[in-house]
């Protein structure tokens, strides 16, 4: 009897075992973050560093490196890529493209970000490295200089590996990436539909017609993964990126994901005007701030330039701005707080937070370009900016402004279509 009892007790034991793990591995599947793109603030985290199947997702990373070729001129827009029979014979989601048939890099970009065609991931992994493996060893080479320390690519396209995973943080990483080193490539995230020899295929990405201010970038979907969103939506001046892994369905993932923004916009609304330290800051722990002293417009000298270690020279051209929303604010729908004008000239314009040096460089090159007369005198300060979530960023802001000065060229740059946040430096408390 205390046998059968000892064995019923074991048998119990076990099923309950059973039954938790299935729950927590069916739990562990979802994981959502949300940052402000600007400044890497996390504004909601769940989950943030479990290691899930990307599925599609994955197809932003292969996106990332047919961008860094176009802009190395390994590759260019309308050159033709070749089919193989491996890439034909992918499963769906797909083009249908034939072994032996070519496509533009236009098209397989357009095809990845709207269709997200498996056969055209394989296509170009290709093109790009001969090999599909090999393509992926790369890939996830360059996720590493990124800070996507946790993610691993063994594919192309997303579809199931068990060995590929990534994480929501990882995906974050990934999407401020693309929008900071491609910007002039970012807006095909936003096409909602793609037509390919005479049929038209549309977005899997439904926000980008329902949810104000999306303008990218991409789903996922395998069984192993559930189903898995990235977005950036843009309001008022102020970048929101948003990751989901494991939704039950597109639609309640979709639900989700609106809730998920709604809060961050609700909690970065809540904050007005960001404070920042003094810079260069006490805090003898903190990096220095790189930064370059030049001359705003109208000024007659242009100062030397000074940084606290070598830096690559930037880029002649200005950088384009991310492509932005169909509802961009306007100088005239910018929220200003009410506060008494302050007399000092220690305020700062932002322009934008980027992965890279040259980029952030560029964008404050291109606001003085927009706004000569609010921005006249201003000096450009790159600053840069370690983060738990985006890794390493360079923050492109203008200083010594006063207060007036600076909403007034805020209001501007809104107007044309720039990122743009007022920023004032936190008091110097007396000795």
């Amino acid at each position: 009897m205390i046998r059968k009892f000892a064995l019923a007790i074991c048998a119990l034991l076990a099923i309950t075992t059973f039954a938790a793990v299935t729950t927590s591995d069916a739990q562990a599947r979802y994981a959502s973050m949300v940052v402000d793109a600007e400044t890497g603030q996390v504004l909601h985290a769940v989950n943030a560093d479990t290691r899930n199947y990307p599925a599609s997702l994955t197809k932003i990373m292969t996106l990332y490196m047919v961008f860094d070729a176009l802009e190395k001129g390994k590759l260019t827009l309308k050159q033709k890529l070749k089919v193989s029979k491996r890439a034909s014979g992918m499963p769906p989601s797909k083009l249908g493209l034939k072994a032996g048939e070519t496509i533009t890099v236009e098209q397989a970009i357009r095809a990845l970000s709207t269709k997200s065609a498996n056969d055209v991931a394989v296509v170009v992994a290709e093109a790009l490295a001969g090999k599909e493996t090999t393509f992926a060893q790369v890939m996830t080479k360059r996720a590493r200089t990124l800070g996507m320390s946790r993610t691993t690519f063994r594919n192309a396209s997303g579809l199931p590996n068990r060995a590929q995973k990534s994480t929501a943080r990882d995906m974050t990483r990934l999407a401020k990436a693309l929008m900071a080193d491609f910007p002039q490539y970012y807006h095909y995230f936003s096409v909602g539909s793609f037509t390919y020899k005479g049929r038209t295929h549309r977005s899997h990405n439904k926000l980008l017609k329902t949810y104000k201010g999306t303008d990218g970038i991409k789903t996922g979907y395998i069984r192993a993964s559930g189903f898995n969103l990235v977005a950036s939506v843009e309001r008022s001046g102020r970048r929101v990126i948003a990751v989901v892994f494991g939704g039950k369905t597109s639609k309640s993932r979709d639900r989700h994901m609106v809730k998920l923004l709604d809060r961050g916009f609700k909690k970065l609304a809540s904050q007005g005007i960001r404070k920042i330290p003094q810079i260069p800051g006490r805090n003898p722990f903190q990096k220095p701030m790189v930064t370059l002293e030049i001359a705003g417009a109208g000024a007659k000298q242009p100062a030397p330039v000074e940084t606290a270690a070598a830096v690559p020279a930037a880029r002649s051209h200005a950088i384009k701005p991310v492509m932005p929303s169909s509802q961009v604010a306007t100088a005239d729908s910018m929220e200003m707080p009410v506060e008494a004008e302050s007399l000092t000239n220690d305020w700062i314009v932002q322009v934008g937070a980027f992965s890279r040096f040259r980029a952030a460089h560029s964008s404050a090159k291109s606001a003085l370009d927009r706004a000569p007369k609010e921005l006249q005198g201003a000096k450009v300060a790159i600053q840069r900016v370690d983060t738990s979530s985006l890794g390493t960023l360079y923050r492109s802001q203008l200083t010594g402004l006063y207060e007036q000065q600076a909403r007034e060229a805020c209001q501007t740059l809104v107007a044309a279509e720039m990122n743009c946040v007022v920023m004032q430096p936190e008091a110097q408390g007396s000795n």
